[in-house]
C-alpha cells in the first residue's frame, strides 16, 4: 500500500466504542483489525489492534456487539484477558505477558488513516470468510 487510506472518524470510533476493518497482507492473507479509543496524551485518539486474543484464535471484536472496552482494556470473551487499549500489552489471565499485534494508523483532523505500507485495506467490517457468528468458544460464561 503506498500513502494512506481514510479509515474512519476518531468520533465514530468513540461514539461506537469499537470500529472493525479488513486489511490484506503482504502474503495474501486477510487479517481483521479494530479500533479502539485510546485516553492517553502521548498516543493518537485510537489504536488498531488485531480482532484475534494473542491466547487462543478468538475473536475479540465480535459483529453486533464490538470490542467489549473497560476502564481502559480490551476483555477477551473468552478467557477475560484485558489488554490495554492504548499499549495492547496484557498483563493477566491467559495472555498475560504478551501484546496484541498492531497495524500502524495515523490520527489528523479528527479522521483515521490506514498508513501501514505491509497491508491494503480491503473493507470496513469483517473478512468475507467469517462464518463463525455464533458467538465466542467460551466456557467461561463472562457476562458483563
Amino acid at each position: 500500500m503506498s500513502g494512506r487510506y481514510r479509515l474512519t472518524s476518531v468520533d465514530t470510533v468513540e461514539e461506537e466504542g469499537s470500529w472493525l476493518f479488513t486489511v490484506r497482507d503482504q502474503h495474501g492473507n486477510d487479517e481483521e483489525f479494530f479500533l479502539v479509543p485510546c485516553d492517553d496524551d502521548d498516543r493518537p485518539a485510537v489504536e488498531a489492534w488485531v480482532n484475534r486474543c494473542t491466547h487462543e484464535a478468538q475473536r475479540l471484536y465480535r459483529e453486533g456487539v464490538g470490542a467489549i472496552v473497560r476502564d481502559g482494556g480490551v476483555v477477551c470473551p473468552k478467557h477475560g484477558s484485558i489488554f490495554d487499549s492504548c499499549t495492547g500489552y496484557c498483563d493477566n489471565g491467559e495472555a498475560a505477558d504478551t501484546t496484541l499485534p498492531d497495524v500502524e494508523i495515523d490520527v489528523e483532523d479528527g479522521q483515521v488513516y490506514l498508513v501501514d505500507d505491509d497491508v491494503t485495506f480491503l473493507r470496513a467490517g469483517p473478512s468475507r470468510d467469517d462464518d463463525d457468528d455464533d458467538g465466542p468458544d467460551s466456557t467461561s460464561h463472562l457476562q458483563f
